[in-house]
């Protein structure tokens, strides 16, 4: 498998739909999309989305930043958001992939510890009883209509990241960085030791945090830096080679997150959604808006307020999950 240079890898959005806050998650077998390519995923990331597969059977090998590991039966991948990523599966491997927008994962991690600073990096881990047992009650949620389904994935999604988050605390990677097999081989480099942090790593995770801390008040560039003891250049140089994107851009997609979220869940007006961001002229925060999503806050309002599959007309979609049952 041939890994290109950073520049050319691609950011996709999974879900594959319009609306920018889909359902309350995305689950579908590993099988589903894998079949279409050939059993192989060329290198990508997804700059707003955290993803957890689970191998139930078969083999493969995985690309994570650039570090080669085998997969195996039992495998469990955490796939935070920026991360590059790619995999080649045997033909017929089973198993789940399960996707949560920041969005959600911004709800879910209130009051929680380290919890999300503890996901925010790549890894295989062995599942265990309990993740393979949450994971398929994801899938069979995700797959039908029952009464409270919202509720209850949003549940199972709290349970699977803490199982994961714990599998991770506990285990060094099952296997550990391994050569494919020599009918998988690769030209990518050799894998860099899984315990072997990348350059810049924990400067990224403190700015992540800070940029959590502080992204409504509209600090800049050079005041993260500033806090960071680093110059700006040397921080948008370690934000691009961790996410592919610069610490700008960082820092204005976790204020547009919230706009989105402001603007979907509250009935604060456009103006006062702008000012609790920092923005102090509505209009430049609606062209900054307009650029992030496509659309402009108003229209980006009524997309979501619109009533969804099943939902009778005129019932606002505001202050729900999408998707809720």
């Amino acid at each position: 498998m041939h890994i290109p240079n950073m520049d050319g890898i691609q950011s996709y959005s999974l879900f594959g739909e319009s609306r920018h806050l889909p359902d309350v998650l995305h689950c579908e077998t590993i099988a589903a999309r894998s079949v279409l390519h050939g059993w192989e995923l060329a290198p990508h990331r997804h700059l707003r989305l955290h993803q957890l597969l689970l191998i139930e059977s078969g083999s493969g090998s995985a690309h994570l930043d650039g570090d080669r590991q085998a997969l195996f039966a039992g495998a469990l991948i955490n796939v935070p958001p920026g991360h590059v990523h790619a995999f080649r599966f045997q033909p017929h491997t089973q198993g789940w992939v399960t996707t949560l927008a920041d969005e959600f994962m911004d709800q879910l991690f209130v009051h929680v510890g380290d919890v999300r600073r503890d996901l925010a990096r790549p890894a295989i881990v062995r599942a265990d009883p309990w993740i393979r047992q949450t994971m398929g009650q994801i899938w069979q949620e995700f797959s039908g209509r029952s009464k409270a389904r919202a509720l209850v994935l949003r549940g199972l999604s709290a349970c699977l990241l803490g199982w994961t988050a714990r599998a991770m605390a506990q285990n060094a990677p099952a296997e550990g960085p391994v050569h494919a097999p020599a009918h998988m081989s690769t030209h990518a480099p050799a894998a860099m030791p899984a315990s072997t942090p990348a350059p810049g790593s924990d400067l990224l995770q403190r700015l992540q945090a800070l940029i959590e801390a502080h992204f409504a008040q509209h600090w800049r560039v050079a005041d993260y830096a500033r806090a960071l003891c680093v110059s700006p250049t040397h921080l948008s140089r370690v934000a691009r080679a961790g996410t592919g994107v610069s610490a700008l851009r960082l820092i204005e997609a976790r204020r547009m997150r919230e706009a989105r979220r402001n603007l979907a869940y509250t009935h604060l007006s456009i103006a006062t959604i702008a000012d609790t961001l920092g923005y102090t002229d509505p209009a430049y925060f609606s062209r900054a808006f307009t650029r992030d999503a496509g659309l402009s806050p108003r229209s980006f309002r009524a997309q979501v307020s619109a009533p969804g599959p099943g939902q009778p007309p005129g019932k606002s979609a505001k202050r729900a999950c999408p998707g809720s049952s």
